[in-house]
């Protein structure tokens, strides 16, 4: 009879070999990596399937785990679970989007310290609530498109997308390999950036405008020398670009001072402090249109020096919002001025 040690080590090998092969593999194949018969691989798939929750799939003669059920077991102190729960609270708050699977982690964190950490038990379950609400808008769209991408970046298959172009109020299909998911909590998405074709390149793409995805049997693999860190190294949230960085200059007014210096909003951001208590802000960013709603929350607090075009761009913005409250500009618009006068007389 089999020893009870290395049968236990065989299953451990067996499900370590079919995580790494999302396509399944055959008795046989599953056989030769485990060094034993066929006939006893029959045995080990009933016994794993046991194991695991009941997550093996078996389609003629492949066999594989269902990695969408498969339960990843994660040990974390109460300090790890706490950060994970700070991640899931900006989640919850930053993304309007109803998430089930995100309830689920939290609910499941909440359960895991309720006798070691009872209030902060409570807070877990009380935000996966929140996000559980029915209030949040409900789109089983996102959540399956969220799903497939998902679930083509962990097995490295390409997946065909339909998606929605605001511009041309369009949808065009593309061949997508996913690098990575960047969640955006100004706008409150999720993007995926990968190679698209066409046009055979690097991409980003708003997850909530992909209005259909489908897993191909194309295999991508990520090159080597590929790192998200340092493609979004000078990108104000997700807008990246070839063209160097470009220098923004900021100036804030005193009464705002003190709040600019407690957060770093900006890897390279550098402060000068001012005589009069001002404080200029200068970074360097890959795209400064991006910046726009985060320097218009600012209000008359902070004025735009660099570029000259995000400086023309507010100063529009500021005469239009002028001319809409009934406050009258006496001099001459400039040529980005006269666009959004235009916009405004529509």
């Amino acid at each position: 009879m089999e020893k009870i040690e290395g049968k236990a080590t065989r299953l451990e090998q067996m499900k370590l070999i079919l995580l790494a092969h999302p396509e399944g593999l055959t008795r046989a194949e599953i056989a030769r990596r485990l060094g034993v018969h066929r006939t006893t691989v029959s045995r080990y798939v009933e016994d794993l399937d046991r194991l695991i929750g009941g997550h093996i799939w078996v389609d003629g003669q492949r066999i594989g785990i269902n990695r969408d059920q498969y339960q990843i077991r994660i040990g974390m102190t109460m300090h790890e679970a706490t950060a994970m729960h700070l991640a899931a609270r900006l989640l919850a708050t930053r993304m309007d989007e109803h998430n089930p699977h995100a309830a689920s982690a939290l609910r499941k964190l909440g359960e895991a310290l309720r006798h070691i950490a009872p209030f902060i038990s409570r807070h877990m379950l009380l935000s996966a609530e929140v996000m559980e609400d029915q209030a949040r808008r409900q789109d089983p769209q996102f959540i399956k498109v969220l799903e497939t991408l998902t679930r083509a970046w962990s097995e490295g298959r390409k997946v065909r997308v339909w998606h929605w172009h605001d511009k041309t109020n369009q949808v065009y299909k593309y061949l997508l390999s996913p690098y990575f998911l960047e969640p955006y909590a100004v706008g409150r998405t999720v993007h995926v950036v990968g190679y698209r074709e066409p046009p055979g390149a690097l991409r980003t793409l708003k997850v909530e405008r992909i209005r259909r995805a489908e897993i191909t049997a194309k295999p991508y693999t990520i090159p080597q020398d590929f790192d998200p860190r340092a493609l979004l190294e000078d990108a104000w949230g997700i807008w990246y670009t070839e063209e160097e960085p470009v220098e923004v200059v900021l100036r804030f007014h005193p009464r705002v001072a003190h709040r600019v210096r407690e957060s770093q909003w900006h890897a390279s951001e550098q402060l000068t402090e001012q005589e009069d208590g001002s404080l200029i802000w200068r970074a360097w960013v890959a795209e400064p249109q991006e910046m726009l709603p985060w320097i218009r929350g600012w209000g008359a607090d902070v004025e735009v020096l660099e570029p000259i075009e995000l400086r023309e761009t507010l100063m529009g913005e500021a005469r239009a919002l002028a001319r809409q409250y009934g406050w009258y500009v006496s001099r001459t618009p400039t040529a980005a001025e006269s666009v959004l006068d235009a916009f405004f007389d529509e």
